[in-house]
């Protein structure tokens, strides 16, 4: 099987899956973030290690799972705000074990403990708090954030293969360009207006405001994990996902894209 073939069905498959279980229910798409967010978080330990750092997978990831859960659960209504506090004495308790490593580096093994939770768990979490309005849920609103991601992402690849000339940010991303991150942003705004007839969550204004705000910060995520890989020498985060890498390569937008659009439509409501 050549690359482009396995690149193929990975990919329609994990769309599939992701879009089902987004459009099933709050429940399917709840969990399997749990899942991604808990496979994401113990990659990220796993690249942290070839930097010579030695974080707290297990704990890490467990106390990183439980956050989402509880963040999501509260979104849900499942959970009242208070119960959101168990995260503050978890994410302290990386300290207390930190002392029995006996480390040479022991604040670099936290900071890095801490940074996978804090990088990848809280997008995640916003991502599915993004989804609910007054505690009800709209699968298209995380639907139409997806759609635009891959709408700028598509975009920006065919943009740049056939007219990037000018390099966006070539010590990071050699192969990045203006033209193609331009010509992704025009079919992410266009997008955004044609959702809008349909998607009547949000209006259109919002909508493009959406995908404006996906376009920037979703490119500077892609950036922001590929300095990181770049900074330890490795080409792809994983091999989870053939023909992909692993799940950092797969969401790398999302990382830095939903807080920001989270915080856009919470401050609008």
């Amino acid at each position: 099987m050549n690359n482009f073939t396995q690149r193929t069905i990975t990919g329609t498959v994990f769309v599939a899956v992701l879009l089902s279980s987004m459009l099933y229910s709050a429940w399917t798409s709840t969990l399997l973030f749990a899942l991604i967010t808990m496979l994401g978080v113990w990659e990220f330990y796993t690249l942290a290690e070839k930097a010579g750092v030695q974080p707290q997978k297990k704990f890490g990831t467990v106390i990183a799972t439980i956050s989402y859960l509880l963040i999501a659960l509260h979104t849900m209504g499942y959970i009242e705000h208070s119960m959101l506090l168990l995260c503050i004495p978890l994410a302290f308790m990386v300290f207390i074990i930190e002392l029995y490593t006996r480390s040479s580096k022991p604040f670099e093994n936290i900071a890095y403990t801490w940074l996978g939770m804090f990088y990848i768990a809280v997008p995640f979490a916003l991502l599915c708090a993004l989804s609910f309005q007054s505690g009800i849920y709209h699968p298209h609103l995380m639907l139409g954030y997806f759609l635009l991601l891959w709408a700028s992402d598509s975009g920006a690849y065919v943009f740049g293969m056939t007219l990037g000339k000018t390099k966006l940010f070539e010590r990071i991303s050699p192969k990045k360009t203006w033209e193609g991150t331009i010509g992704g942003g025009l079919l992410s705004v266009t997008l955004a207006y044609v959702l809008s007839n349909y998607f009547l969550e949000l209006s259109r204004m919002d909508w493009m405001v959406v995908s404006i705000i996906i376009v920037i910060t979703g490119n500077l995520g892609d950036l922001a994990e590929s300095m990181f890989k770049r900074s330890i020498n490795v080409k792809d985060s994983g091999t989870l996902l053939p023909g992909h890498g692993g799940i950092l390569d797969r969401f790398d937008a999302v990382f830095i894209s939903a807080p920001f659009v989270f915080t856009y439509l919470l401050l609008r409501a």
